[in-house]
């Protein structure tokens, strides 16, 4: 009987899992497909490119907002709220994306059915969840389950492109809100589950372990403060990581090659991200903890960025774009899995959220501030220098906390 009772809860863990990272791939579908519709839009509409890319940022914003309503949701009621609304909303939002005239119109879209109502329901909710029902993996799990963001990069940009180029942008966002409807709904069905019993009774005492021990490993830092600080970190490595995100499609362009093979740098990027995701966070994170493998992760980025201002040959962006997605791929992931070391259990799913919507600012900052600065100065190369100071300085907080757990773990125990 206890083998079969166990046997089920690995069933239902698993099942989650699949699900989680399957919602994650299809419903990220949504930012790429602006990534890689940059060009035609602003060529259409004769706008310029800030325009896309606030409605780029406005999405990472919106959701940023949205996830720590969300969060609450997840908190209280489990993850079934959240991702209905999350279904509906993007394959929705999707549809109405093919009858964009205006720009006001494409902001709403992204910044409220796209961002608020539907990313909103990924990564934050998604990461947080998963981590309740893999208590003793719950790196290797969050790793798996983020991996979806950077996997969906890999799928879907040349996909996009490839429609295209076929029925053209207008026709592909209907067909891809019709595809998101078909898809996500029905795996609602499973990520409503509630994490078993066993560990919904053990997260009580589990929060107060950590209320024992999170603010002493720190140095005597109070969850109020850790919060704040893993926030104002977050902000620095996502301006960084959404210039590439945003607009490597229209670098490649601009630098002379085809846009498809702009496509396929993003989707080389997001396919080494997805990697990185997948084994390093579970390996680095299980290992080390989250803080030095986001530090690893972090410097990745912060070099391979600042590369892109230097280089100008395909082989060369093709390497750097793999690289930088071996870095990028690793620092979303962590910040659950650190929110799960350090703060109360019970309260996961809204502090993850804090700590993204902190995070989507910083994604909505960089796509909008890479946009501003080509439209001054017809190149991509400062924003990219831009980007890579402001990773150095997440790297200087992320290092300060390191530092101060190592001047702790040395006191003796009192």
């Amino acid at each position: 009987m206890t083998d079969t009772t166990s046997s089920q809860a690995a069933y239902r863990r698993n099942a989650v899992l699949i699900a989680s990272l399957a919602f994650m791939v299809i419903g990220t579908g949504s930012i790429y497909f602006l990534v890689v519709a940059l060009k035609l839009i602003t060529t259409e509409f004769n706008w310029p490119r800030v325009v896309p890319s606030a409605a780029y940022a406005l999405q990472y914003f919106g959701g940023g907002v949205g996830g720590i309503f969300m969060g609450y949701c997840l908190d209280r009621f489990g993850m079934g709220i959240p991702a209905v609304l999350a279904s509906i909303m993007i394959g929705l939002g999707a549809m109405l994306t093919s009858y964009v005239t205006e720009p006001w119109q494409l902001y709403l879209i992204y910044g409220v059915m796209l961002g608020f109502l539907g990313r909103a329901a990924l990564f934050s909710p998604l990461t947080a969840n998963i981590t309740r029902w893999f208590e003793d993996k719950k790196s290797m799990a969050v790793g798996i389950v983020g991996s979806g963001q950077a996997l969906s990069g890999a799928l879907w940009p040349p996909a996009f492109q490839y429609l295209f180029e076929a029925i053209g942008w207008r026709e592909t966002a209907v067909w891809y809100g019709i595809f998101v409807l078909a898809t996500m709904l029905p795996l609602v069905l499973i990520l409503r589950l509630r994490p078993p019993e066993a560990e919904a009774q053990a997260a009580p005492a589990a929060n107060a372990k950590q209320r024992r021990d999170g603010p002493r490993s720190l140095a005597g830092m109070t969850p109020l403060r850790m919060q704040l600080t893993l926030s104002i970190a977050s902000i620095g490595c996502c301006v960084a990581m959404s210039m590439p995100l945003a607009h490597i499609v229209s670098h490649v362009s601009d630098l002379g090659f085809d846009p498809a093979r702009g496509a396929e740098v993003l989707s080389v990027m997001l396919t080494a991200a997805a990697i990185s995701s997948f084994f390093g966070v579970g390996f680095l994170g299980g290992r080390f903890g989250g803080l030095r493998a986001i530090f690893v992760f972090s410097s990745a980025q912060a070099i391979f960025l600042a590369s892109f201002a230097f280089v100008d040959t395909l082989p060369t962006v093709y390497l750097c774009a793999a690289l930088f997605g071996m870095g990028y791929g690793g620092i979303l992931p962590c910040y659950p899995v650190i929110v799960r070391e350090y703060l109360p259990a019970r309260e996961v799913g809204r502090r993850t959220g804090i700590v993204i919507l902190f995070a989507g600012s910083g994604m909505a900052l960089g796509s909008w501030l890479a946009g501003y600065v080509f439209d001054h100065t017809g190149s991509y190369n400062e924003a990219f220098l831009i980007g890579a100071a402001f990773n150095l300085a997440n790297l200087t907080i992320i290092a300060s906390l390191i530092w101060r757990t190592r001047i702790q773990s040395a006191l003796p125990a009192t």
